[in-house]
């Protein structure tokens, strides 16, 4: 995989938001009328999204690696937490898909330069695969869910609509590995349920 100098940095996809709630909200849940139950155990649970969208789908997940960008020292318009991650840091912007081609979710995750390699053997497999096969211990911090617009993630899921989104921290051994930013498609209501149950 080609990493981008810094002179060549693209833009990743954030959504506009419509509404956002912190790690207050995220560990209390969110009103039925506003997030479904199924929908918010994909965004708010601790669990990998990779692994959800393969027992939902019943298909292999695929990634599409569509970035990896060395951005230095730059914030890069990151959510809060990006400074925990040290300089250098390599952005890498994935699309999750079925092995139909059917994209499911959006990610961008932040990482340490000097350490991409030592975790992301393979920079195709999802994260969760690839640390699984290296038995990484990890714990997903949940800071942030959103609700909000995003033309490149319409024309890219297909889909003329509102997005959830979320970002976390993963930690290992008490430091932070990487920052994360995934949003998923609506197309996933096939599978969970409505997005939201009406009062």
């Amino acid at each position: 995989m080609i990493i981008k100098p810094e002179s060549t940095i693209t833009t990743w996809h954030q959504l506009q938001p419509i509404w956002q709630g912190g790690e207050e909200l995220v560990k209390i849940g969110l009103p039925h009328s506003q997030l479904a139950p199924a929908w918010q155990i994909l965004l708010l649970g601790d669990g990998s999204p990779t692994r959800h969208l393969r027992l939902l789908t019943s298909e292999t997940i695929e990634v599409d690696v569509i970035d990896m960008s060395l951005i230095g020292d730059d914030l890069d318009n990151a959510p809060k937490g990006i400074e925990k991650i040290a300089n250098p840091r390599i952005r890498r912007q994935v699309w999750l898909k079925t092995a139909s081609g059917k994209r499911l979710a959006y990610a961008t995750s932040w990482w340490e330069a000097n350490h991409i390699d030592d975790y992301l053997q393979n920079r195709s497999l999802p994260i969760w695969e690839s640390l699984a096969k290296l038995h990484t211990e990890l714990y997903r911090d949940i800071q942030g869910i959103y609700y909000g617009k995003s033309e490149a993630l319409e024309e890219g899921f297909e889909e003329k609509r509102t997005f959830w989104g979320r970002h976390y921290l993963f930690w290992h051994r008490g430091k932070p590995l990487t920052l994360i930013y995934e949003v998923f498609s609506p197309y996933l209501s096939k599978y969970l349920g409505k997005i939201k149950i009406d009062d």
